[in-house]
This record gives structure tokens, C-alpha cells and sequence, in this order.
């Protein structure tokens, strides 16, 4: 009787201790581009856009999105210029070999927050900050799981120890590394919209997604076509079909 309360209560330890790694699986959000035929939401995404300068791009970068994209989201060249213009970048060495700063212009890619790998390390306790570039296309049902996660912040349980992290329900072990980025309010919309915690995090996964699949309305176009396409040719292929066979039967 002894060794089975034993053995029950290292049950109920391992089964509590498996319980609290399991993250929760994202939450499912009706983005505009959630559909079939959805659409990136530029306002949104510009929205995001805001939401990444402002707040993340000090410790995240996107080291494959160059400024000029950005008029993919409805911008002029001249408003990519003095987005690209609030970063400063590394110019070529001049005359006496010395390598002097400069403003980023429409032709560079997004300016990174670090020089090197061992600074990032160095900054954020020894933790790397992921580029962002195609975030939402690594992870699975990436940006429902962006957005869950940067929703998922809470306080621990009761004697759950999270060390120097941070606890997260969506998190495989409930553990993250990042503080929590987005508390509502970290940013004045430039178009009036109210910046709350909700929307700041949904307008930041739409730039994000944007970021990782720019040619998304572009591939879906193409799929229609193809899928229009196909359909008229099996039409005129079974027209023909029966035109061929009913000939060969008289």
C-alpha cells in the first residue's frame, strides 16, 4: 500500500510538471487575409509598421524587407525615405579608411538593432532575438500564433518557477524569454485609431505576415487563374469526349 502511494504521488508530480509545458494551442483570430480570397489590410499593416519601429524594432530586426517594399502598403518614396530615415546605417570608409554613419534611404533593408550576434546576447541576458522577417511563415498557423502569444502574458501560477524568464501560456514550457512587449497605449496611431493592447498586437502580426509573404494576394490571384483555367479546360475536354465518342458509336 505504501510503494503505491508512492508511485501514485510521482504520477500526479510527473503529470502536473507535463501539464504545465504543454503551451496552449494558438487562438484562432479572423484576420482579414484569413480567408481564401482575404486581403493584406495596408491600413493595418501600416499600422503595424508603427507598432514595429516604435516598439520592437529596438531589439528585433527584418533583415529581409528593404525600405522600398514598403510601397507595397501604399506609401510614396518620399514617405519610405523618411521612414528609412529615422535609422542610422553603417556608410562606406572614406578617404582616411574610416567607416562614418548614415541615415538609411529607400534602397536599404531594414536597419538592424545590433552589430553582431554576442551584443544581442549581451543585451537581452544571454537570449538571441529572432529576426522577424518571416516569423509568421516559420512558425504553423503563424499568425495566430504571434498574436496569441504576444496576448499570452500572465501572472504564474502559484509555485510555477518561470527563473529570469517570463510566463506565457502559449509558450512550449510556458516560459519565454521576452518581457512582454505590448501593454496598449505604447503607440499614438498616426490615423487616430485607439491604440489598445488588441489592436496594436493585431496590427503588428498583419505588418508581419505582410513581411513574410508579400506575394500573398499575388499567389492567390495566380490560383484562381489556374483554378479558372483548369475547369474550362476539363469542360472543353469532356465536350470534345463526347463529341469524339458519339461519332465513333454511330
Amino acid at each position: 500500500m505504501k510503494n503505491f502511494i508512492i508511485i501514485f504521488l510521482l504520477f500526479s508530480y510527473t503529470l502536473n510538471l507535463f501539464s504545465a509545458e504543454e503551451a496552449l494551442k494558438p487562438e484562432q483570430y479572423n484576420f482579414s487575409f484569413s480567408k481564401p480570397l482575404g486581403k493584406i489590410n495596408k491600413n493595418s499593416a501600416q499600422r503595424g509598421l508603427q507598432v514595429f519601429i516604435e516598439v520592437c524594432a529596438s531589439c528585433h530586426g527584418l533583415k529581409h524587407v528593404a525600405y522600398r517594399s514598403l510601397e507595397e502598403l501604399g506609401y510614396n518614396k518620399d514617405q519610405v525615405n523618411s521612414i528609412a530615415a529615422q535609422f542610422q546605417i553603417d556608410d562606406l570608409p572614406n578617404e582616411e579608411g574610416e567607416i562614418l554613419k548614415r541615415k538609411a534611404i529607400y534602397s536599404d533593408y531594414f536597419v538592424e538593432p545590433y552589430k553582431n550576434l554576442n551584443e544581442a546576447k549581451t543585451a537581452n541576458n544571454g537570449a538571441y532575438p529572432p529576426d522577424l522577417s518571416l516569423m509568421v511563415k516559420a512558425r504553423k498557423d503563424g499568425a495566430n500564433y504571434v498574436r496569441s502569444l504576444l496576448l499570452g502574458y500572465n501572472e504564474p501560477p502559484s509555485g510555477f518557477d518561470v527563473g529570469e524568464g517570463y510566463y506565457n501560456k502559449y509558450m512550449a514550457g510556458n516560459v519565454i524569454a521576452m518581457p512582454q512587449p505590448l501593454y496598449g497605449d505604447d503607440v499614438e496611431f498616426s490615423d487616430g485609431t485607439k491604440a489598445t493592447l488588441e489592436q496594436e498586437v493585431n496590427d503588428l502580426v498583419t505588418f508581419l505576415t505582410w513581411t513574410s509573404m508579400p506575394d500573398l494576394e499575388n499567389r492567390r490571384a495566380a490560383g484562381i487563374k489556374v483554378i479558372f483555367f483548369l475547369l474550362v479546360m476539363t469542360i472543353l475536354f469532356y465536350i470534345s469526349y463526347r463529341k469524339i465518342w458519339s461519332e465513333l458509336k454511330t
